[in-house]
């Protein structure tokens, strides 16, 4: 579906824009656009893939004219383009509202304006039973993304929602490591709680296949088996041969026990698709008397879909995929990268 077809990436200097075009760039695809603000990240990936189908755009998701000028002529985005620290959206709330929620609805805005055919908007975990400002804003992400398709007649919009992605910047994978090499204890807040185990290919793998299966509307969830972050620890200290050595810090401002990929009422009515679930568009219209006075029997028999809930790693199987990321190779091979993707 992407044979000479122009694919823009909103936020693309970032991790998974990278993933996109270690997978996309020596395919059939005619042009890849890579719209974010820093033209010193936009400058070193010029550098590193010095590839004719790469275009780059200097702009702001914040501004509507200049994500609109980015798309002329493009068939599918990848809204990537995000504040995603939860510290940072914490003492900056509005700045987060501005780039998550309103950027977001520029993106979709001018893209329904300029007649691109499927946006796929990237969200998270922390949109769930959100507790802090970031996974707020990613909640509202999705609500004014999905609300634009009611509207967007030849434009298809979904979201795809994901964990942690393994050894991506600021997760905990580059920490334990960083520590590991610093002959230091491993500083575990919670040894119980669990995460998902996703790597960034994963990632892509899901938004592609949103892409292919997508309906207007749609939201899509990646199947993942989980870890706790005890045995994700000693497993890293296997790897790298280093005595188990963990300090337990206490759990952090706004950081939660498990994660959460959906919630009952989504589950309500989630259609397994095998390595995926789909969340089919809420159709109600205005009539208030379906929120107010209708109930659904089935909710209250569903339950969330959590890293506490689902399939559950042994250490085996978890050393075997962290083995496989290419990060962990590189760290093994004495690359001194230590800031994850």
């Amino acid at each position: 579906m992407f044979e000479d077809k122009t694919l823009l990436i909103t936020g693309g200097t970032g991790s998974f824009g990278n993933a996109v075009l270690r997978r996309f760039l020596d395919t059939d695809i005619g042009e890849i656009r890579i719209f974010s603000r820093d033209e010193k990240k936009q400058d070193d990936m010029r550098d590193i893939y010095q590839n004719p189908k790469l275009k780059f755009y200097i702009g702001d998701v914040r501004n509507y004219d200049s994500v609109r000028a980015a798309m002329e002529g493009v068939d599918y985005i990848f809204q990537a383009a995000a504040l995603k620290q939860v510290p940072s959206c914490e003492f900056f709330p509005v700045e987060a509202v501005r780039t998550n929620v309103l950027g977001t609805e520029n993106v979709v805005s001018a893209a329904i304006d300029a007649g691109v055919k499927n946006v796929i908007c990237l969200s998270t975990d922390k949109a769930v039973y959100p507790i802090n400002a970031m996974g707020m804003s990613k909640a509202l992400m999705e609500k004014t993304a999905l609300a634009k398709t009611r509207s967007a007649k030849n434009t298809t919009i979904c979201v795809t929602r994901y964990g942690n992605v393994m050894c991506s910047r600021g997760s905990v994978i580059p920490l334990f490591i960083k520590q590991i090499r610093a002959n230091k204890p491993l500083t575990v807040t919670d040894p119980n709680m669990t995460r998902f185990m996703m790597s960034l290919e994963d990632a892509v793998e899901l938004v592609l296949f949103a892409f292919a299966n997508g309906s207007a509307g749609d939201t899509f969830i990646q199947k993942a088996p989980a870890a706790t972050v005890r045995l994700l620890a000693e497993t890293l200290c296997e790897i790298f041969d280093y005595p188990v050595n963990i300090r337990e810090i206490g759990t952090r401002h706004g950081e939660k026990l498990f994660e959460s990929l959906l919630t009952r009422e989504e589950m309500a009515h989630a259609e397994d698709m095998g390595e995926y679930f789909r969340v089919p568009l809420d159709r109600r219209d205005l009539n208030y008397g379906k929120y107010f006075v209708s109930g659904q029997e089935s909710i209250s028999q569903a339950a969330d879909y959590t890293s506490h809930s689902t399939r559950r790693l042994e250490k085996p199987e978890l050393k075997n995929m962290l083995l496989s990321l290419d990060y962990i190779k590189r760290q093994l091979a004495g690359d001194a990268v230590s800031e994850g993707y």
